[in-house]
């Protein structure tokens, strides 16, 4: 992890990077929009949708509202730190996200459209869901 440390329990950190190498994942071109990689994320019976866009002032990540959108979020910020903003986006916002979405962004890039902040620790309770 190269950013501060998350509050999550260290069983459960453990279990979500051992679970990482086993996400199949897949491209999905007709949803992205300009800037922005789109792929879905498989794991176990499960899949997520999830956004990407990556630029010289950090990252956005938007995933799907369900347990293993919520772990593929926790694993970045494993990776990354805790994100600068972290929020929900209701069902209806974005029609590729249609049970909603949890967006959250790294380093300087704007706030992502928010209906709601999201704590890290809901993020935690819900990607524990995906775990074996």
């Amino acid at each position: 992890m190269s950013g501060p440390k998350l509050a999550v329990p260290p069983g459960l950190l453990e279990r979500a990077r051992a679970a990482s190498p086993q996400i199949e994942w897949r491209v999905d071109p007709g949803s992205s929009v300009p800037g922005e990689t789109v792929r879905i994320a498989h794991l176990f019976q499960e899949e997520a949708r999830v956004a990407t866009r990556e630029e010289t002032g950090g990252m956005a990540l938007t995933v799907d509202s369900g347990p293993v959108g919520a772990l593929v979020l926790l694993l970045e910020a494993d990776r990354r730190g805790p994100p600068r903003h972290l929020v929900s986006q209701n069902a209806g916002r974005d029609p590729r996200f249609a049970g909603g979405a949890i967006a959250a962004v790294w380093g300087l890039l704007p706030a992502p459209p928010s209906d709601g902040p999201v704590r890290v620790a809901d993020v935690v309770e819900l990607a524990r869901y995906a775990l074996p």
